[in-house]
């Protein structure tokens, strides 16, 4: 059964509370996540932090691990790369993971971020890797 993205929101309520950010889609292969902008991430200038994207940009590669299989928590990040296009302005941070790759060791995948409903006007893009949990270590 596919997970939800309910069940990614629990899962992090539960294990990873003060993260900031919340999953809204997730399916094999991708996911959207959304944080909601407040002003302790507004850097001066205005603009949305750049490690507010990128903390964003990590947990949709996250969420996209978990939608193509399963919640596993102890997945890292082995690798995260983020270009800036443009500043980041607005109420709403969001991002959409596509994976390129998941094999039984490393997901790879590339990130989209936008601000509010401007999905045309991407703000950053990241390509990373995440490493899964060796059988033994899960």
């Amino acid at each position: 059964m596919p997970l939800t993205a309910g069940e990614i929101n629990a899962f992090l309520k539960e294990s990873f509370p003060g993260s900031g950010n919340d999953c809204v889609e997730v399916g094999d292969g991708f996911a959207v996540a959304r944080r909601m902008i407040t002003p302790e991430v507004i850097r001066p200038g205005g603009f949305v932090s750049g490690p507010t994207q990128f903390g964003l940009a990590d947990g949709a590669l996250w969420y996209a691990l978990f939608g193509t299989v399963g919640i596993e928590p102890m997945a890292m990040t082995s690798e995260l790369s983020m270009r800036f296009l443009r500043p980041a302005t607005g109420a709403v941070l969001y991002g959409r993971a596509e994976l390129h790759q998941a094999g039984r060791r490393n997901v790879v995948g590339t990130v989209t971020l936008w601000m509010d409903d401007r999905r045309d006007k991407p703000v950053s893009v990241a390509q990373g890797t995440y490493v899964r949990p060796s059988p033994e270590r899960a």
